[in-house]
């Protein structure tokens, strides 16, 4: 997000050079800048202890299979919003989670943190105004539903190349 005004006065922002960082909006009236930045969000692989992955598909968004993904509340951990997530979107408890890398979704404006949630199998209990299904897909099966997008792709071969020691 680029600011024009001042989040806090409301005055119009002028563009000042801000040490190595270039020009950025600078508010004259508070003698604050105000950086861009994107959204921060989570996106999550929710993985079985049969290794299977759970991908959903959004009642509003895409009629393909997806991660769950989500916004990180104000005042919410990165690590909090996995758990939240994965809990309001497919009902399911998390067990653990590990922080596997960054991602941009220029698309959205988003700064997406990958995790991968241990989670118990068991029967999803879907949010109604999200997903419109949820399904265990093998390691093979999530890969090529996957492929078929962008960012959930990327996370499932950060986390394979990590958890392969280097090797795919």
């Amino acid at each position: 997000m680029d600011f024009i005004y001042c989040p806090k006065c409301g005055a119009k922002l002028i563009d000042r050079q801000i040490g190595d960082e270039g020009m950025i909006p600078y508010c004259e009236s508070c003698g604050r800048p105000w950086f861009p930045f994107s959204y921060p969000c989570v996106i999550c692989l929710a993985i079985n202890e049969d290794n299977e992955i759970a991908l959903i598909r959004q009642t509003y968004a895409t009629t393909r299979f997806v991660c769950v993904a989500g916004f990180i509340a104000h005042g919410e951990t990165a690590e909090n919003t996995v758990v939240r997530e994965i809990c309001e979107e497919i009902g399911l408890e998390v067990q653990s989670v590990q922080y596997v890398g960054s991602y941009y979704y220029e698309k959205n404006d988003n700064l997406m943190l990958g995790f991968v949630a241990r989670v118990k199998k068991a029967p999803f209990r879907l949010s109604e105004n999200e997903v419109e299904t949820a399904q265990w897909f093998d390691l093979e099966s999530a890969e090529r539903e996957l492929s078929k997008g962008t960012t959930g792709i990327c996370l499932l071969r950060d986390w394979l190349r990590v958890s392969n020691g280097g090797k795919q």
